[in-house]
């Protein structure tokens, strides 16, 4: 396959949707609202804003700035700083791929129950049968056990995510500039209108002031600052290859300093409107000690129990969930085609492919793999494979990344690229290399151990064993993933170095780019 001239984003504003698009999705819906309950409220968010600035926001400007200076996806945008860095980029780059090949399958979860929200008109007062509409469509068993078996409704909404990731990203920067224009913008009203009914609910305020409420000795938890982190890093889509790609896209003359700072002020922006509907409508059905920080068990079994006792009116509640899930259809639609074209610009760029066919057979590939989270075993394999891709993985690759570009590379440069459109507001320098060369790698190294601690000692290296899963299935979807996406990169590495002589597949220096 041959390269191509790479796309560009047709504006800054077509960028920043773009970035928005990818960074705002299920886990601002469902997992941001769900941690909030879980912390206290009002502790989380702020926890999780400090969080944003001091790691946040620096290390979103960081990708974006690599990105947008190297015109290269992730592995060699990191492989420009050094080229023994690369392995870095295969990291973030397959964590990704491996990331998305369950995300599409929450996708179509989330257009089965958009396309089956007629049922609830039938429910109305029957929360018992409402929470068990998502479990008994997609039969799956919650357990490891049921394998050989699959749901045809499930399959079916796998297939119609994947054709809709797919178009929307056939003509990588072209088309997905088209789309991001109704799917970012599509959500906000959907949970504007959420809002509305929620608050003026009796009760909807009872929720709103537990949400804001702070439980001050939640501080001293250190799974809170974990999952604030945690949150933060997947919220943002950083270390993840999609800051880099979406990076690659700009002009040199874009602003991006003051881009990022947007991005992330929005996102903590509609993570909050989330809360507000899942807080009001929760308190409105007097269901606030229900939450769940389970975002999978929040929007397919607690809150339909909550839609269902929204109204008598049945169709008013049919037409509620329809609305909720649909919102959800344009969150999850988003970030899911960000992360190919992140894997898709990264792969191209590496191997000189084009990236339309490129994104064809990840596309293919990807979608493959899915099908073993449509079996009846598909809902624990899918818990495991995210427990570790995001835990041990993402964690490990954003140290990686923090001591390849804040210790290893001369952080100054990343610094000038950041700040080189901008005089209203530039980037200070105290305050990119604390939290580039102190903080990120210090806190991160920190949270990595542990997690790796809590799995591999006090779990036996068994996540989920309470629920039913199985060793043998944490070392084939967890430990064996997550050595894949970590040493793969190191071992491509050393064999590309004595194999391939060719100059034209290795990343150029930094210095070396106009």
């Amino acid at each position: 396959m041959e390269s191509e001239k790479r796309g560009q984003w047709n504006s800054s504003f077509t960028f920043i949707l773009a970035s928005v698009g990818s960074a705002v999705g299920l886990g601002n819906a469902w997992r941001f609202p769900g941690l909030a309950a879980k912390y206290g409220g009002g502790t989380f968010i702020f926890v999780y804003m400090i969080m944003l600035l001091v790691l946040g926001i620096p290390l979103l400007m960081m990708e974006i700035s690599i990105g947008r200076k190297t015109q290269c996806g992730a592995i060699h945008a990191i492989g420009s700083l050094n080229k023994k860095f690369q392995w870095i980029g295969w990291s973030a780059t397959l964590n990704a791929f491996v990331i998305v090949t369950y995300y599409a399958v929450v996708f179509g979860w989330v257009i089965l129950m958009a396309l089956i929200s007629f049922k609830f008109a039938g429910l109305t007062g029957d929360p018992e049968s409402a929470g068990s509409l998502w479990l008994q469509t997609i039969q799956t068993t919650g357990t490891t056990e049921g394998f050989f078996t699959t749901s045809t409704a499930a399959l079916i909404a796998l297939v119609i995510a994947w054709a809709f990731i797919y178009y929307c990203i056939r003509n990588g920067a072209s088309s997905v500039s088209k789309v991001v224009k109704f799917t970012v913008f599509a959500p906000i009203v959907c949970l504007l209108i959420m809002a509305v009914k929620g608050i003026f609910m009796p009760g909807g305020m009872n929720g709103l002031v537990k949400m804001f409420t702070p439980n001050l000795a939640q501080l001293a938890e250190v799974d809170l600052w974990i999952d604030a982190v945690g949150q933060v890093f997947y919220s943002l889509s950083i270390m993840m290859a999609i800051m880099f790609a979406y990076g690659s896209y700009l002009p040199k003359t874009s602003n991006i300093a003051r881009d990022a700072v947007i991005i992330a002020l929005s996102d903590l922006g509609v993570s909050l409107l989330s809360s507000i509907v899942m807080f009001t409508t929760m308190g409105g059905v007097g269901m606030l000690d229900n939450m769940s920080t389970s975002g999978v068990a929040t929007a397919f079994i607690i809150y339909p129990q909550a839609i269902v006792k929204l109204t008598g009116s049945g169709v008013f509640n049919a037409v509620f969930a329809f609305i909720f899930y649909f919102c959800l259809c344009t969150l999850a639609i988003d970030s899911a085609f960000s992360i190919v074209e992140g894997v898709s610009a990264s792969i191209s760029d590496k191997f000189k492919w084009n990236p339309k066919k490129t994104t064809i057979i990840i596309c293919l590939i990807a979608s493959a793999i899915s099908l073993i989270f449509v079996t009846g075993a598909g809902l624990a394999f899918l818990d495991i494979v995210d427990y570790y891709a995001n835990n041990i993985n993402l964690v490990f690759i954003g140290i990686l990344e923090t001591i390849a570009v804040g210790w290893l590379f001369k952080t100054g440069k990343i610094l000038d690229e950041i700040n080189k459109n901008t005089k209203k507001f530039r980037m200070p320098k105290w305050w990119f290399y604390i939290s580039l060369k102190v903080i990120a790698p210090v806190l991160l190294t920190g949270f990595f151990v542990w997690n790796f601690y809590t799995l591999a000692f006090k779990n036996h290296g068994i996540y989920g064993a309470a629920d039913g899963y199985s060793a043998s299935a944490n070392i084939i979807l967890g430990w064996a993933v997550s050595a894949i996406v970590i040493l793969f990169g190191i071992i491509f590495s050393i064999v590309e170095f004595f194999t391939v002589k060719d100059k034209k597949y290795d990343p150029v220096p930094w210095d070396e780019i106009k």
